[in-house]
């Protein structure tokens, strides 16, 4: 049987209700730790809603702790101290926590940016499109962007077309896209890195597009090292 959404305020906000309503069957127990999520195919067809607005939610659901993925498997409710290795807030509340995430990122995610370039496919390349756009709309309207950065970023997993990538980045969840204020920031300082940001993501996008794995992890270790320096020289480390 079909579930009905509720009617969205606005279309951005489908992907939260999606959080809501599958959050609530975790809290009620219809969903219980260990059980299988249904597939992405099967909550596109009770929902309504795309492929995109499932990975977003599962996405959101990772980084709330309440599910995580096994590479060939699916995606399963977690119970308390059930995850793998996860990043928890407790690990990210100083800049320091932060950079050291980030030097993890830079780790992982430039090879898998090259393994993308060479492997990627045509429904790899649009959900990464839908991710930008809906992250430079974000930006333009003075949005939260975490939640399509974090999906184009897990979207460059999935098109290494292996999925201990794919595993790992969503074991990590939305929680290492660092997203909080420098206190000495303005809101125009932020909006300005938020751009920068966003042209550094369609520099990794063009260059996977191409197939060109140099290039692509080149351009993932620029914009990854860009938001590190970032924060290193908030915390007065020039090293």
């Amino acid at each position: 049987m079909n579930t009905v959404l509720p009617i969205r305020k606005k279309p951005r906000s489908l992907a939260q209700e999606l959080v809501d309503v599958l959050g609530e069957r975790v809290r009620e127990g219809v969903l219980a730790p260990g059980d299988k999520l249904p597939t992405e195919a099967a909550v596109m067809a009770e929902f309504g809603v795309s492929r995109t607005v499932v990975r977003e939610a599962i996405s959101k659901l990772q980084a709330a702790g309440l599910v995580e993925t096994r590479h060939g498997v699916g995606t399963f409710v977690v119970g308390p101290g059930q995850a793998s290795f996860r990043i928890t807030p407790e690990q990210l509340e100083t800049l320091r926590d932060v950079i050291a995430v980030l030097e993890l990122r830079i780790g992982l995610e430039t090879e898998a940016a090259a393994l993308a370039a060479m492997r990627r496919g045509e429904d790899n390349l649009r959900e990464m499109r839908h991710a930008l756009d809906e992250f430079a709309a974000a930006v333009g309207e003075g949005r939260d962007a975490v939640a399509p950065d974090f999906s184009f970023h897990l979207e460059i997993a999935r098109a290494t077309q292996n999925g201990h990538f794919t595993e790992l980045l969503s074991s990590l969840g939305a929680r290492i896209i660092p997203r909080a204020r420098l206190s000495d920031e303005s809101n125009e300082e932020l909006k300005a890195y938020l751009l920068r940001a966003n042209a550094e993501h369609e520099s990794i996008f063009d260059a996977i597009q191409r197939q060109d794995p140099e290039a692509a992890r080149a351009a993932m270790r620029t914009h990854l090292a860009n938001s590190r320096e970032r924060r290193r020289r908030a915390a007065g480390d020039c090293c």
